[in-house]
């Protein structure tokens, strides 16, 4: 294919710099954003009398059909060309001829590429808004159907308190929200138009950007031509949320290796979900969720890469910045897939309440209520605390837990204790007396959970 830009070089590269410079390998996925924003582009020529409504029409038509051949396949992507913007240029000439010359009429690539991109993620934000949605929805109903799910809540990997079910996963609940938070305010910054800035300078050309804009969906323009066509911010800022957002993923597929177990055998996977092993018959492996932590740090790779490409990078545009796109594709591809089996992981998933509540009984994570418990009596907290510690010490040194541990052990350490203690100290009691907002009494979570889709309905 022969270089558009071909003039005071004969643009008779050796073919191993055309392979090396070209970026239509990785571009081509953004043919309809570059088709779109020609055509906007071209209605805005037209509109400012810089080319014919005749030349409009002819563009247009000749675009429309490009894409129209594109989207079927009748019309292949040449992969000898040199980015997907030179490619459609070069077909719409061949289509229409001279004419489709007249369409680079005040742009550059520069800005042509910092457009494409920009419409391409909004596009991917949205995508991935939407799933993460529907994870949200999977959370919640699994929250809804286990408020009264015991299950031992853990500080440092350690039995800690009781807990529901139900509050474990809408506190993942909580951190998808702010991801999904995080995304929106992204889009905000890059649904900024930087058509129009030209190479680097603008044009002389009295063109309307703000007209471009509009029709392309965008709030607003970028008011420094140098920053429009150089800066690649809200790509690092995708990254940034979309590594975030693999982090909170990361911790959710941790945590659901570890209850898959057979240690713990606080959930069972579908076997849609989980694979086996070439040697070993009675596994049933977690490699869906391993994956996905796998994956995370792949992400977080694609933000380091995109900060350090564009750290020491002069303004304006540089070659460099060609580096923008396959790292943050890739981010996005890979939480996409991430998300997508997330959520039908978890929907189908078993829940074994009974190794929940067993973990929970044998953990004394109701020490903290039997301290509260003599607290409510009039004893001083720290006091509270050592006896409760000194019973729990007994408990393991006799064998039992301190829901049967027998009165008269307890009057030993304390003369305050009476009957009502086993009542104070019954998982379910303990559970239920945690009516701070927030806290994980059923009544609390479903308030979480009302909250949660309330947010999602907006």
């Amino acid at each position: 294919m022969a270089k558009m830009w071909a003039g005071v070089t004969a643009g008779n590269t050796d073919p191993v710099a055309d392979d090396f410079n070209s970026s239509i390998r990785f571009d081509r996925r953004m043919f309809r954003q570059d088709i779109t924003g020609s055509i906007a582009h071209a209605a805005m020529l037209s509109a400012k009398g810089i080319i014919s409504a005749a030349d409009c029409e002819a563009l247009t038509a000749g675009l429309a059909g490009i894409l129209e051949d594109l989207e079927s396949g009748k019309l292949a992507i040449d992969e000898k060309a040199e980015d997907i913007h030179m490619f459609v240029e070069q077909v719409l000439t061949e289509r229409i001829g001279d004419t489709g010359k007249k369409l680079h009429t005040a742009r550059s690539r520069n800005d042509q590429v910092a457009l494409d991109l920009r419409m391409y993620l909004r596009d991917e934000s949205d995508e991935i808004a939407a799933l993460i949605r529907g994870l949200l929805e999977t959370l919640t109903d699994l929250a809804e159907a286990n408020t009264e799910t015991i299950i031992p809540g853990y500080t440092h990997l350690q039995r800690a308190q009781p807990v529901s079910f139900g509050h474990y996963m809408m506190a993942y609940a909580m951190m998808l929200l702010r991801d999904l938070d995080r995304l929106k305010d992204c889009r905000r910054r890059m649904n900024v138009s930087p058509i129009g800035c030209c190479a680097l300078a603008g044009t002389t050309y009295d063109t309307d950007r703000r007209m471009e804009a509009a029709r392309l969906g965008f709030d607003d323009i970028c008011l420094n031509s140098m920053d429009g066509v150089s800066d690649r911010d809200f790509a690092i800022e995708l990254l940034s949320a979309l590594s975030i957002l693999m982090m909170h993923l990361s911790r959710l597929s941790e945590e659901l290796i570890l209850w898959a177990s057979w240690e713990f055998r606080f959930i069972s996977f579908s076997s849609a979900y989980t694979t086996g092993s070439s040697i070993m018959p009675q596994k049933r492996n977690a490699d869906m969720a391993e994956l996905i932590r796998g994956k995370t740090g792949r992400v977080y790779g694609d933000l380091m890469g995109l900060l350090t490409t564009l750290k020491g990078l002069p303004l304006a545009y540089n070659k460099d910045m060609q580096e923008d796109k396959e790292g943050v594709f890739d981010a996005c591809d890979t939480v996409k897939m991430c998300l997508t089996i997330l959520t039908p992981m978890l929907a189908t998933m078993t829940v074994n309440r009974e190794n929940m509540l067993r973990a929970a009984q044998g953990g004394f994570i109701n020490a903290t209520d039997l301290a509260d418990w003599l607290v409510k009596k009039g004893m001083p907290f720290r006091s509270a605390y050592k006896i409760s510690g000194e019973l729990v010490r007994t408990c393991m040194e006799t064998g039992c837990v301190l829901e049967t541990l027998p009165l008269e052990i307890y009057r030993q350490h304390c003369p305050l204790f009476d009957e009502s203690l086993y009542t104070a100290i019954d998982l379910k009691t303990c559970m239920e007396k945690r009516i701070s907002e927030g806290g994980t009494s059923v009544a609390s979570v479903e308030k979480q959970i009302a909250f949660v889709r309330k947010e999602l309905k907006t």
